[in-house]
């Protein structure tokens, strides 16, 4: 685990803002306008309307047919064209948004410019600012293995401020809490709620027993999982004698790292890594790969430029 005082010097500029201590006030502010400058627009409009009947929005011009309503008659295109049309309506856009947000001791880990954890704060405010406004509201499951806290769904840009706060600042567990994600995404299934989109951030490490829950959600939601990946969990260094800790166990071991070590373990990661790539796609949720040693704000843009190009109202 690294402190992020000890990256201050030669800190990348798309490193994540640090969110702790004295500097978190000025590090969600900083996070906001990095959100806003560099994502704003992405997002947005790439739901369904939520709200049953014809809505209000004006849509598109159509040939009058026998039983449309004559009310609904767009007198200015029916005198370009000479022939009578009506005039569409949307349904009209409402959003209602859950982030499952896991923090439990394996997040609290990093080797790069910061720790998994801050990655969570930087997807939730993305999410959080960028799918408000328009009467969308946001609400929150948080847990680091030893408490949840549920944030219930508002609107408004204070709201989103403060859930946003509320992860960077959710305490973290004692070493040796193990988390439990499969139980915490099926808290959001009971009681049901109104469709629209989850987004539910974690590394995703351990037995994928959370599969069951995600699929359940996916008939109802619209789902999008982000993994947050440290390169050292994915491939250890060759750096002899090391004493390696499981954060959520407690458990300890001194192992060399052989060269033999290191290509089992990248095997193993590899092949955990791709279980979970195939349970997401299988559930019918986005995928989106954050790193501690990528520009995570980067890696948000070229994921929502591929999911627009094949973007047909649903997750894909």
């Amino acid at each position: 685990m690294i402190e992020r005082s000890d990256v201050r010097g030669d800190r990348p500029a798309w490193a994540p803002p640090i969110l702790r201590g004295d500097r978190l006030e000025a590090g969600l502010r900083t996070l906001e306008l990095d959100v806003r400058r560099r994502l704003d627009g992405l997002l947005q409009g790439n739901h369904l309307g939520l709200v049953p009947g014809p809505g209000s929005e004006p849509g598109e011009a159509r040939p009058y047919q026998p039983g449309d309503d004559v009310r609904r008659m767009d007198w200015a295109v029916t005198a370009r064209t000479t022939t009578p049309h009506v005039r569409e309506t949307v349904a009209d856009r409402e959003l209602e948004t859950w982030v499952v947000a896991d923090l439990s001791p394996s997040l609290d880990f990093g080797t790069a410019v910061c720790e998994k954890r801050d990655l969570v704060v930087c997807a939730v405010a993305a999410v959080a600012h960028l799918t408000g406004g328009g009467g969308n509201r946001i609400g929150a499951l948080l847990s680091n293995g030893a408490e949840t806290v549920r944030v219930p769904p508002r609107g408004g840009l204070g709201h989103a401020r403060d859930l946003v706060r509320r992860v960077a600042t959710l305490p973290r567990a004692e070493e040796g809490t193990r988390g439990d994600l499969a139980t915490l995404v099926d808290k959001l299934r009971r009681p049901p709620r109104r469709r629209g989109l989850v987004v539910v951030v974690s590394d995703f490490l351990g037995p994928v027993t959370w599969e069951r829950p995600l699929r359940a959600l996916s008939a109802r939601h619209e789902l999008l999982a982000v993994e947050v990946l440290d390169p050292r969990d994915v491939d250890l260094p060759e750096v002899g004698s090391v004493v390696l800790a499981d954060p959520e166990t407690g458990r300890q071991r001194e192992v060399h790292v052989s060269a033999l070590l290191r290509k089992e373990f990248a095997a193993a990661a590899g092949a955990h890594r791709a279980e979970v790539a195939r349970v997401i796609r299988q559930a019918g949720a986005g995928h989106l790969v954050l790193r501690t040693d990528s520009d995570w704000i980067a890696d948000v843009v070229r994921f929502v430029v591929g999911r627009k190009r094949g973007w047909s109202g649903a997750a894909s």
